[in-house]
């Protein structure tokens, strides 16, 4: 089981500017001996002949194919519009001139 000192887990914690008490130093040094050892057992069970995956399972595209269909003229898209301007949406303004 790998080991990880109180001074360490101190020294880790003072790098990453966290202040722990003593017992929570006491307390966390085994914890984190025990994240060491985990990550040890799963490096010990790669292997050279297994690929590397980024998902277990094979993924396919599931989107539709990009096919160019025709859209609104843009009369078409104003036809509906309680007002217009130089063929675009108008709209009242929320702004005022402290810009």
């Amino acid at each position: 089981m790998p080991e990880i000192s109180r001074d360490e887990v101190a020294h880790l914690a003072d790098l990453a500017r966290i202040d722990l008490s003593d017992a929570e130093l006491d307390h966390l040094a085994p914890q984190l001996a025990k994240i060491l050892e985990s990550v040890a057992s799963i490096s010990a069970a790669v292997s050279d002949d297994v690929p590397a995956t980024s998902h277990p399972i094979p993924l396919t595209n599931v989107f539709r194919e990009d096919v160019v269909t025709p859209g609104l003229t843009a009369e078409e898209a104003l036809a509906m519009a309680p007002a217009t301007d130089q063929q675009r949406f108008s709209v009242p303004r929320i702004l005022g001139d402290e810009q």
